[in-house]
């Protein structure tokens, strides 16, 4: 049988952080070694420009962690036979996971269209959020009266956004389906998500299941009784971003799993005394010192490689918030500066393993961990939380575990 005839070469791109030409010969040595390809510059001097965050590319191939969203996916060049009666496959059979529940269950459905009505970000085709990387990293933006009326009303819709799709939780339903929800829940709000292709992350939804720490990738595994599950939903919406995320239980086993409720209800409480202290003067380092304190006292670790940012018309611009103790960040809070704080604690060891997708991290031991994010906007005289739950947002806190003497047991057992 005849083929059809080849496509005609097409130029290649820079990869310069900030460049439309097209590239030279010019190759990244580093990827050469690693085994990169279709890394190409069009010059030496745009090459050193963009170093760092090129060397990102890097950290990802050799499975290291690396900061955020900053890092590509690679293709599997592998894949398991297809369950022949669902289809479904794990996409990395030869990688050996860390302990834990949760695996792949591929393939992934195709990505969402959002309409060409909806104002789309500057990486919703190119996958490059070419506004963010041109930012000063130590200059945060105070917001005026309109931008932050914009802010309210974009992390409402967020919030709305998130209770639709966690009211969607329950065992048998996939992340996908989740997926699926909050990406309508989005477009009928003439939002975009914004998670969509941001450095081509492939969904609208983070969605990250017991031992998964953070940037899951939704796909047709199903949710089960007992299961824990964090939904982190970022809509854009006239120009502004908004940012936040809930762990919630699936199911009752969840629930009387004293592990699930340490760390769920631990790492919520943390949040909420970390905001409890955001004020004009409070210096931004302070957050970290009061999560892992709390942390600590019902032992748990907080895992330090990611942390909150701030969020406005870009999706996370300065400042970095770190969520650990004596930590070096500059700065404190002023009126009109919005920000998002979102510590991850673990019960078991704060390291993280990638997934070869680049972008699922996953405890090293398989433990449980959660999370939960809140933008934050700083007033006169304290802060507005932007992404407030309502009285009928699904989820919200339960009891910790009893102990044998009648009290609350930090360590979510009983003691002898």
């Amino acid at each position: 049988m005849a083929g059809d005839a080849p496509d005609a070469p097409r130029a290649k791109k820079c990869l310069g952080a900030d460049c439309d030409k097209d590239a030279g010969d010019l190759q990244c040595p580093t990827c050469l070694k690693l085994g990169i390809k279709d890394s190409f510059f069009c010059s030496q001097d745009c090459f050193k420009k963009s170093w760092s965050q090129h060397k990102a590319l890097h950290k990802s191939a050799q499975g290291k962690p690396q900061d955020a969203f900053l890092h590509r996916i690679i293709t599997p060049g592998l894949v398991s036979d297809p369950d022949p009666i669902t289809g479904h496959f794990n996409p990395f059979p030869t990688f050996t996971f860390p302990p834990g529940t949760v695996r792949p269950v591929y393939p992934l459905s195709p990505r969402r269209v959002v309409p060409k009505s909806i104002p789309h970000p500057d990486w919703s085709e190119t996958g490059i959020p070419r506004g963010e990387n041109r930012l000063s990293r130590s200059k945060i933006d105070l917001l005026d009266a309109k931008a932050q009326d914009a802010m309210r009303k974009v992390c409402r819709l967020s919030r709305e956004v998130l209770d639709i799709t966690a009211a969607a939780i329950k065992p048998g339903v996939s992340s996908d389906y989740l997926d699926d929800v909050c990406h309508n829940a989005c477009v009928e709000r003439n939002s975009y998500p914004s998670p969509l292709n941001y450095n081509n992350f492939p969904k609208s939804l983070c969605i990250s299941v017991n031992e998964v720490i953070c940037h899951g990738i939704p796909d047709q595994r199903v949710l089960l009784d007992g299961d824990i599950v964090n939904l982190d939903i970022s809509l854009y919406h006239e120009g502004y971003h908004a940012d936040l995320n809930e762990t919630y239980y699936v199911g009752d086993r969840a629930k009387a799993n004293p592990d699930a409720v340490r760390v769920i209800e631990t790492t919520r409480e943390a949040l909420d005394k970390a905001i409890a202290i955001v004020k004009p003067g409070t210096p931004i380092r302070e957050f970290g010192r009061v999560i892992e304190e709390h942390a600590k006292s019902r032992g748990c670790s907080v895992i330090a490689t990611w942390g909150g940012h701030g969020i406005h018309t870009e999706f996370h611009p300065p400042p970095w918030i770190p969520h650990y103790a004596k930590n070096k960040a500059v700065g404190v809070c002023k009126p009109g500066m919005a920000f998002t704080i979102e510590p991850i604690l673990t019960v078991g060891k704060p390291r993280e393993v990638y997934w070869p997708d680049k972008w699922t991290n996953a405890t090293v031991d398989g433990k449980l961990n959660a999370q939960f994010e809140h933008t934050l906007l700083v007033t006169e005289t304290g802060v507005e939380v932007l992404t407030a739950r309502t009285a009928s947002s699904p989820g919200g806190p339960i009891p910790l575990p009893i102990s044998a003497n009648g009290a609350a047991d930090a360590n979510g057992a009983s003691k002898p």
